[in-house]
């Protein structure tokens, strides 16, 4: 078998509906605290479900003017690059120059020729087609010429590229759900591959149009009818009561590195990424497929040189959608046999809502967050578990210490995949 170089995470970023940034992501999950709130219709049609954990407070130029010991001259990039530009470039430069920095990058850093990016999204841009397309319907030739860039999702490619100066090899990753998650294993194939030594991942906002969430709503997978006036309430992984996704928004950044980079430059790694798995079910439904679910768990612990029971902790896909949330229960209990019920078990979409493309990203942040500062957040309305063999997280955070977890991602389409995370102690030097 290849010897696989290690790697790692030495810098993450974020922007989300309960943090906009890694310290307030890290203190909400501990607080418990829910993004998902009822929002007015302000539109024509109003959709079915108006609930959602969007991001709020969110201003381009202060949250560029807040970010500390930033070069000037980057703030100042970052301001042209960005003070025009859709919600969802916006979004990826402020989360991106807070795993950058994170990661120390600023003052030491590899080759640009040897730094990779990968942007992990698709289909972000629909919200903004969707508001311009009357003003372009009334007069087709007042479209903005920057239009042309803005629609494509490489539009991310090039302006993160030259916002950090990134000349490796950079693309765009799709998953649908799992999209998050695509992202982290292609970013550490780069580097194992010996293409790479340092790669930026960016996890997209979604940030649909009301004719995308009427589309989720018709194909049954979003919920939040039944809670139309208790939206906190409405996204319940693993309960008895839960009716579908809930739509959340995030971008979400993190900064892989091989380790012999990482020793390099004096950086500690925040968590090892011991082992990742992605396979198809070769369906095109929606439907989730317990195989597949069981044999990426099972590839990620194979390629981990893991046993079930090294496991501490798993941060479940868990979207409250019912046949996904028992699929997902029934593959772990498939995967973790006895140990299942000694394994604990949370859903960061429960605080989150379901942030798509970006979701697989949010977790992994909050799974390696978990890890370090030593806490499993709780299960926000898991009343009534659908199953009683496994160990649920209860609905406040605990202090926990464990070594080991793993960060499931599925997604429409049958696209399975499992990473792998292990804590470095005390920020470890490697």
């Amino acid at each position: 078998m290849l010897a696989l170089s290690k790697t790692g995470i030495t810098g993450m970023g974020i922007i989300s509906s309960i943090g906009n940034d890694l310290a307030e992501f890290s203190a909400a999950l501990q607080a418990g605290k829910s993004g998902i709130r009822k929002v007015p219709s302000v539109r024509e049609p109003a959709v079915s479900v108006d609930i959602v954990a969007d991001i709020q407070h969110f201003h381009f130029l202060g949250s560029l003017e807040r970010l500390q010991d930033i070069p000037a001259e980057k703030l100042e990039q970052a301001r042209r690059l960005g003070r025009r530009a859709p919600l969802t470039i916006q979004v990826s430069l402020i989360a991106a120059l807070q795993a950058w920095h994170s990661a120390r990058l600023f003052s030491d850093r590899p080759s640009p020729d040897r730094t990779g990016l990968i942007v992990a999204g698709q289909n972000s841009t629909q919200n903004y087609q969707y508001d311009i397309m009357p003003k372009f319907r009334k007069d087709p030739e007042y479209l903005s010429p920057r239009y042309a860039l803005e629609f494509l999702e490489t539009n991310q490619v090039g302006v993160l590229s030259e916002l950090f100066d990134i000349k490796g090899e950079g693309f765009v990753v799709g998953g649908a759900s799992a999209t998050g998650n695509v992202g982290i294993i292609k970013g550490c194939q780069l580097i194992q591959l010996g293409l790479a030594d340092v790669c930026l991942v960016m996890g997209v906002v979604a940030d649909l149009s009301p004719m995308d969430i009427q589309g989720f709503v018709n194909i049954g997978a979003m919920g939040g009818k039944h809670y139309a006036n208790e939206p906190e309430k409405a996204c319940r992984p693993f309960d008895s009561a839960h009716e579908g996704f809930i739509y959340g928004q995030a971008g979400a950044c993190v900064i892989i590195e091989s380790a012999e980079s990482a020793r390099r430059r004096g950086v500690p790694l925040m968590a090892t990424i011991m082992g990742s798995s992605l396979n198809l079910d070769a369906n095109s439904s929606a439907d989730p497929n317990i195989n597949g679910e069981t044999k990426a768990m099972l590839s990620a612990l194979r390629q981990a040189g893991l046993s079930a029971t090294d496991l501490g902790y798993i941060n479940t896909h868990g979207s409250s959608s019912p046949l996904g949330d028992k699929t997902e229960a029934a593959a772990i209990g498939q995967v973790f046999g006895e140990h299942a019920s000694r394994l604990w078990l949370n859903a960061t979409k429960g605080l989150t809502g379901h942030c798509l493309y970006a979701a697989g990203l949010v977790e992994a942040i909050a799974t390696v967050e978990q890890l370090r500062s030593g806490f499993l957040h709780g299960n926000k309305n898991l009343e009534t578990p659908i199953c009683t063999h496994l160990q649920f997280c209860g609905a406040a955070a605990v202090q926990h210490s464990t070594d080991i977890a793993m960060s499931n991602a599925f997604g429409f389409g049958g696209i399975n995949t499992s990473i792998i995370f292990r804590r470095e102690q005390d920020g470890e030097k490697l």
